[in-house]
């Protein structure tokens, strides 16, 4: 099958709305799902290179790249509500670990993925950068064995980092 109705599309609010509402505090209830209409197993990848947070204790800002990637099932993400749920972090203070796993706990929610990572790239404050990584794979499933193995490998050959 090629292309969508509007039937497919119409519970969504956002995409094409041109009356956006920022949320300027965390919002998970800004993103929004749509069908998926593929049985077969292929990655999805959103790169975020300027999300920012604000640091719990101090209130300064952490910038970072975020990399969500995942092997959907039933339901994918709306990109335009991702951009508005990422965006709603801006004024939300946690640590960088959290956010990850927050980011994580979200989406899991909503799509019910056969397989998800997050990668959070922050830049450093003090010297020092932090990139946690998480992932989950649908328990009982070859994609709970993938998220192990891709746990335990993950970040074997970290990049070279040059402009940090």
């Amino acid at each position: 099958m090629a292309g969508r109705d509007e039937d497919t599309l119409d519970h969504l609010t956002l995409l094409g709305n041109q009356e956006t509402k920022y949320k300027y505090e965390y919002a998970p209830e800004v993103l929004e799902a749509i069908d998926n209409m593929h049985t077969r197993d292929y990655f999805v990848k959103f790169n975020n290179p300027e999300f920012t947070s604000l640091c719990p204790q101090t209130g300064q800002p952490d910038f970072a790249t975020i990399y969500l990637s995942f092997i959907p099932d039933k339901k994918l993400v709306e990109s335009k509500s991702l951009k508005l749920y990422f965006f709603s972090f801006r004024n939300h203070g946690d640590f960088h670990e959290d956010v990850v796993n927050i980011i994580m706990n979200d989406l899991i929610e909503l799509l019910d993925p056969r397989y998800i990572e997050v990668w959070g790239k922050f830049t450093p404050r003090g010297g020092l950068s932090i990139d946690p990584y998480t992932n989950h794979g649908k328990p009982g499933t070859k994609y709970e064995e993938m998220a192990s193995y891709r746990m335990i490998n993950h970040d074997m050959n970290p990049e070279t980092i040059t402009n940090r």
